[in-house]
């Protein structure tokens, strides 16, 4: 399944009620939950067991699949959030609707990929160790292409970083052509330099 080897595949399904007892939810959390997903199974798991070939990384020793059926294509992201604030595993989703699948994970934030048929979709097996592939799946989850010298993580703060100074240059620059005062329009010019130095 998703292009992992047989030996990694398991069938065991985490009944929603073992969560929500287990996790002690409140009432609007379990409706928001239960109206996105419909049902949670282990599908396959990810360690030196399974695939003789990969040894175990420094961080990640092993990772889990989980195939997790979805009720509505717009769910909310919250719910998956709620997943892996749960349960402590390194894992992926693989998030089910109809005939197509979109792959999420969480690696500081929340990842996902565009929605696709499941029959193609694959999970990238690249490296040695488990640690180079958790990287690699996220890289390929999040779009994520680390520059020379820099590990995923690092590269995802980097990207964050600079989203962040975009999105404020981008305001400045909306004040600085609806400001009227030359000595303001001025003072914000010399803010707006100085962000687009930090990109």
């Amino acid at each position: 399944m998703y292009g992992l080897p047989i030996s990694t595949e398991r069938k065991r399904q985490l009944p929603k009620k073992a969560i929500y007892a287990k996790f002690d939810l409140t009432t609007a959390q379990r409706e928001g939950f239960d109206a996105d997903v419909a049902r949670i199974d282990i599908v396959a798991m990810v360690s030196p067991t399974t695939i003789p070939a990969l040894s175990e990384g420094i961080e990640v020793k092993e990772f889990y699949v989980l195939d997790v059926q979805m009720k509505r294509r717009e769910y909310d992201a919250k719910n998956i959030l709620l997943l892996t604030r749960l349960i402590a595993q390194n894992m992926v989703f693989a998030l089910r609707y109809e005939d197509q699948v979109q792959f999420a994970i969480f690696h500081s934030k929340l990842f996902t990929t565009a929605w696709q048929s499941a029959e193609h979709a694959t999970l990238p097996l690249s490296g040695l160790n488990l640690d180079t592939v958790w990287d690699e799946i996220v890289a390929s989850i999040g779009d994520v292409t680390p520059t020379e010298g820099r590990s995923v993580a690092e590269q995802i703060v980097q990207d964050d970083r600079r989203a962040k100074l975009l999105h404020q240059i981008e305001v400045l620059e909306r004040k600085v052509r609806s400001e009227r005062q030359p000595r303001r329009k001025s003072e914000l010019f010399k803010e707006l330099k100085k962000l687009k130095m930090q990109i």
